[in-house]
This record gives C-alpha cells, structure tokens and sequence, in this order.
C-alpha cells in the first residue's frame, strides 16, 4: 500500500470517491466529549459500531449515552495508542493541536479520519445524510455543510413523499402487502406514508374511490387491478381481492390495497390483513383520513363540537340491519356513509324510531374535490330536498346539531356571503 498523498486544502480540491461503511459491530475511536462528539456518536451508535470515546469530560448527551451502555469511555486526554484496532476515527476535541496529532496518529495506522475542525486537512468526511425506508442518500457539497445540509432537506422529503422513483426492481421469496387508506377522495390528502407505499408498488388493487390520481404517477409496468364497489355493481368479490392480494405477493411483488378513507372504517381492512397473515404474507397498515370525519369537515360540519355534540356513530348506509332503536335514542352526531339511494328511508325510520323530525340534517357530495356540494335540511324534508338538487353519491350524510354549522362554518361563496349552489 503506498503512502496517500497529504490534502492540499484548496476548496476545489473535493473529495471523488464516496463510499458506505459497514461499521456494525467495528471499533470506531471518538476523540473530545462535546456537543459535535455527542452527534458524531448518536448516528455511530444508530450504525450499530462498537463506539470508545476517549475525552476528560463529557456533554450531557454523550454521558446519558454512557449510562446507557452503548459507548465506553476512556476518561482522560489522548493519548497515543488509543487509536489501537480502530476501523474509523472521528475526533472533535475544539484543540488543533490534539486534533493534528490525533490525525497524524490515524494516517501513520492507515485509518480513516474525520476531523470536525478542519475539513481540507481531513482523510475522510462525514456527508448530510437522508434515510427513508432502506434508501439512504449521502450528499457532500464542496466543503460546504449549509448547502448539503439543505440538498439533503430537499431530498428527504422528496423520498418521505413518494416523489421520488423508489420502486425496487429486485424481487425477494415473498413480497409484502400494505393496506392505504387513500383519505375522502382529494390525492393531497394522502398521508406522506401512504403516497411512499404507492411510490414503491408493483401492483395496486385500486377501490372506486380511492384518490384516482395517484394511478397517473405510477411507472407503465406496474398491475392496476380494479376492485371497485358500488351500490348495485363488484368488480370482485372481497373473497377475489384477497386472493389477488396474497397470489401477488407470495411472487414477491410489493401490493398496495389502496382504498379511499381508512382501511379500518367500514372498509373491510381487517378482512384483508386476516387473509394476509394467514398465508405467510408480511402485511402493513398505512391509516388513512376518515371520509366520515373528513367530507362533513370540510363542508363546515364539525361531527363534535363543544355545547352541540359530545359524540359521533359512524354507520354504513349498506348495512341491511341497523338497531335503528338504539341509534334514534344516541345523542350527538350520526354519520352515514353513501346513505343518498336509502336517504328518505333512514329519515322516517329514525323519525318512527323517536328522532325529532325537525333534527337538521346535512348531506355533502364529493367531498373535498372539485365537484364539492353541501345540501342541508331536517330529516322531515331532506329527501325531498335532495331529490329537487339531484343528490347523489359519493356522499356523507350528518345527522344531529352539527349539521346546522353547514351555513355558518362552510365554505361560502365571495360575492354574495352565501353557500354556493
């Protein structure tokens, strides 16, 4: 091995050659016990390295870490020697003159070392680092920690929402299945977890109204497979959707169940997850907003709300048996979800069942898209009201006090002061 050349410290003069380290369970020697020590070790400990420090005193930071058992501490000045079977040294003493021969000590032992004082008259540097998942991207800047530390910002997020290609190209035995929740219907509602996993899919299996747009963002080669439902029409069956779920993955595909709301709301989620974990598939869970909580938000509909409603029941218009009894006599809000087709029923069976026929009653179409509409009455008159406006779904029904909020806390048009038509 020959000698290396010495650093010139010109700022042009860049290091070319980056490089990963495996430092699991190699020694790694932290010179100087402060602050900028303190961080240099949290991310060696996080590596899992068998980190010595080696300083007089210690920062807070690094004594809790000490305590902990995860770094040993040699508590006195450097010394020559202690750099003796070190994959990797860092110091960061504040001293040029011990960082000098701490360095000095580590060129003569062939090791690579990292000075926080000086980066030019360093063997080694330490980039601005963004870990996403098992991506992880090192950025250095020309010498210039500010600005990589502001590319690194930039690309994290980037990676934390899905902007960036994460797909992986390399199959395992056995792929993974992850439930979305795709939120009530507008595509930045999606949380940044959720987007990622559609990011990284090689198949979706995509309900009616799941946030559509996303689809539009996947490569060509990925599988979309609908598996929409509406009132009178399957695409599949729910038995059909998991198998398709379970046979992608045990190919070693990454499956996305997008679904719009929460997979956990009236959304047969767990049905899914069930299937999922009996035939060995590894499952995930990425919550999703509620369109029951949601739609009447953003239609000025607080579902509780101080002095009005204490609580909220969330129930499928689908659902061929309700304890009508029971929920006539709840106080606070009732939410029905795509309840518009059965809406005059479920109003003269709560009036029958003792609900005041004067409780107001708000129904909002497309919740938080473009095509957004609220229509409020009681349940005395609400069906015939929806009729007249020709109400349909996708909508959210809200029965109870909270839904008079509708013409105060709604979105109103500019010009007259109104709720828009």
């Amino acid at each position: 091995m020959t000698d290396a050349p010495p650093a010139t410290g010109r700022l042009d003069d860049v290091p070319r050659h980056p490089l990963l380290l495996d430092v699991a369970g190699r020694r790694v020697v932290v010179v100087g016990g402060g602050p900028v020590a303190a961080r240099r070790v949290a991310r060696l400990v996080d590596d899992g390295a068998d980190v010595l420090v080696v300083a007089p005193r210690l920062c807070e930071d690094l004594t809790e870490l000490v305590t902990r058992g995860l770094v040993r501490w040699t508590e006195r000045e450097y010394a020559a020697g202690d750099l003796e079977g070190a994959w990797l040294v860092h110091t960061a003493t504040g001293d040029p003159a011990v960082d000098d021969a701490v360095a000095a000590d580590a060129e003569a032992a062939r090791t690579w070392c990292v000075r926080a004082d000086d980066a030019a008259r360093s063997s080694a540097w330490t980039p601005a680092v963004a870990r996403v998942d098992d991506v992880t991207v090192a950025v250095s800047a020309g010498r210039d920690p500010r600005r990589a530390a502001a590319l690194r910002g930039a690309l994290q997020l980037l990676l934390e929402t899905g902007e960036l290609p994460l797909r992986r190209h390399r199959r395992g035995p056995v792929g993974t299945v992850t439930l979305v929740g795709g939120g009530p219907g507008d595509p930045g509602l999606v949380t940044t977890r959720g987007r990622r996993a559609v990011a990284e899919a090689d198949v979706v299996v995509v309900d009616r109204l799941a946030p559509r747009a996303l689809l539009d963002t996947l490569d060509p080669d990925v599988e979309v497979v609908e598996a929409g439902k509406s009132p009178h029409a399957h695409t599949l069956t729910q038995e059909q959707i998991n198998e398709v779920l379970v046979e992608r993955a045990l190919r070693g595909l990454r499956v996305v169940r997008l679904k719009g709301g929460d997979p956990f709301v009236l959304g047969r989620g767990g049905e899914e997850v069930q299937a999922c974990l009996a035939a060995g598939v590894p499952v995930e869970v990425v919550p999703g907003v509620t369109s029951a909580i949601a739609v009447p938000g953003v239609a000025g509909v607080p579902v509780t709300h101080r002095g009005v409603s204490r609580q909220v029941t969330i129930l499928s218009a689908h659902d061929s048996a309700p304890d009508w009894p029971s929920i006539a006599a709840l106080d606070g809000t009732l939410v029905l979800l795509m309840g518009v087709g059965r809406l005059a029923e479920h109003a003269a069976t709560l009036v029958a069942h003792g609900k005041d026929p004067a409780t107001p009653v708000a129904v909002v179409e497309n919740g938080t898209l473009p095509g957004q509409r609220t229509t409020v009455g009681t349940l005395a008159d609400i069906a015939d009201r929806a009729d007249e406006r020709g109400v349909g779904n996708p909508a959210v029904v809200v029965v109870g006090e909270v839904a008079a909020l509708a013409d105060v806390l709604g979105p109103h048009d500019r010009a007259t002061g109104r709720l828009p038509a």
